[in-house]
C-alpha cells in the first residue's frame, strides 16, 4: 500500500528535477525564463515560473502512475474475459465492490509476484485505474480479510484520492521550486566570478529543491495518513465494518510475525516507528486504524 504513494513521490521528485535542469538549459542558450529584473528577483514571475513546474511536475507523474507501477511492480493485469477460477472469483470481487462504490468504469485487476501482505490502488482517472494484489496476500489471507483489503483500495479510487493527492503535490511543488530558487539566488550572491556563480545557482537550485521536496514529502505523507482512514472508512461501507476491521486485523497480526531484520521491507511495518520517522510514513499505525474504524 505504501509503495504506491512512495512512487508517485518518487516519479514526482524525479519529473520536477528533470523539468528545472530543461528549463535551466533552455534560459542559459537565451530561452527567456529569467525572473530576475537588474539582479532582483521578481517574486510574481517566480511564483507564476515555480506554480507551472510544479504542477506540470504533479500531472505528469500522475499521468505515469499506472504504468510506473505496472513496470516497476511487475503487475500482470487479468484478463476479464479470459480469466478462471481464483483469478475470475478476484476480478469479480474487485468489480462488484466498484459498482458499489457507483464507478461507472471497472478498474484493471492484477496480480504481482511478492511475499510482501500488500495491496494498491492507483490510475490517472476513477475511469483508468488499477487494483493490484500480491500473491502473499492472495496466499496469507482468508476471503473476508481479502475482501476488506480489496474494498479499501476501492475506496482509494471512488474518493478519487489520486487526484487529490496531484493537487496537494502540485501545491507543495510551486513551494518547493519558488524557495529553492530563492535560497539558490542567495547563495549565488556570495560568488565574485560571474561565470562560477551561474554553476553554483544551477547545482544550488537542484540541491535546494531536492532538500525542499524531501521537507514537502512531509505535508504530502500527513495527507496521505488521513486519506488511509477515509479509506477505512469506505471500504467498511462497501465490505462491511466487520470485514473491514478483519482485514486490519489480519495485516496486524501479519506484521506481527515479521522478523525485526526485515522490518524496513515491509511497507505495512508502520508499528513502533519514532515520531520522526511517523513524519515520512504514508500509513497511520494498525492499531489507531482499526481503533477509530471500531469507534465507528
Amino acid at each position: 500500500m505504501g509503495k504506491r504513494i512512495l512512487l508517485f513521490v518518487l516519479t514526482n521528485i524525479l519529473v520536477i528535477t528533470t523539468i528545472t535542469i530543461v528549463a535551466t538549459v533552455l534560459s542559459l542558450l537565451g530561452v527567456n525564463l529569467n525572473y530576475t529584473t537588474g539582479g532582483m528577483i521578481n517574486y510574481g514571475a517566480l511564483f507564476l515560473f515555480s506554480a507551472i513546474i510544479g504542477f506540470s511536475g504533479a500531472l505528469i507523474s500522475l499521468a505515469m502512475s499506472r504504468l510506473m507501477a505496472k513496470q516497476m511492480m511487475g503487475v500482470r493485469v487479468i484478463d476479464p474475459d479470459h480469466a478462471t477460477g481464483a483469478e475470475r472469483e478476484l476480478v469479480e470481487k474487485v468489480h462488484r465492490l466498484a459498482r458499489n462504490a457507483g464507478l461507472m468504469h471497472m478498474p484493471e485487476v492484477g496480480i504481482y509476484q511478492s511475499g510482501e501482505v500488500n495491496a494498491f490502488a492507483t490510475g490517472p482517472t476513477k475511469k483508468r485505474s488499477l487494483v493490484a494484489v500480491s500473491t502473499g496476500l492472495l496466499s496469507s489471507m482468508d476471503e473476508a480479510a481479502v475482501e476488506g483489503v480489496l474494498a479499501h483500495e476501492v475506496a482509494h479510487i471512488a474518493n478519487g484520492d489520486m487526484v487529490t493527492m496531484t493537487l496537494l503535490q502540485g501545491v507543495v511543488n510551486t513551494f518547493v521550486v519558488f524557495f529553492a530558487r530563492i535560497a539558490a539566488f542567495i547563495a549565488s550572491r556570495f560568488i565574485q566570478n560571474d561565470g562560477l556563480r551561474m554553476v553554483v545557482h544551477f547545482c544550488a537550485i537542484i540541491v535546494f529543491q531536492i532538500l525542499f521536496s524531501i521537507l514537502g514529502s512531509i505535508v504530502v505523507m500527513s495527507f496521505s495518513r488521513y486519506r488511509e482512514y477515509r479509506a477505512d472508512e469506505g471500504g467498511a461501507d462497501l465490505a462491511g465494518k466487520d470485514k473491514m476491521a478483519h482485514a486490519l486485523r489480519s495485516l496486524r497480526a501479519h506484521v506481527n510475525k515479521v522478523d525485526d531484520s526485515q522490518a524496513s521491507l515491509q511497507t505495512l511495518k508502520i508499528n513502533n516507528k519514532s515520531s520522526v520517522a511517523m513524519l515520512f510514513s504514508s500509513h497511520p499505525p494498525l492499531e489507531e486504524r482499526i481503533r477509530r474504524l471500531e469507534a465507528r
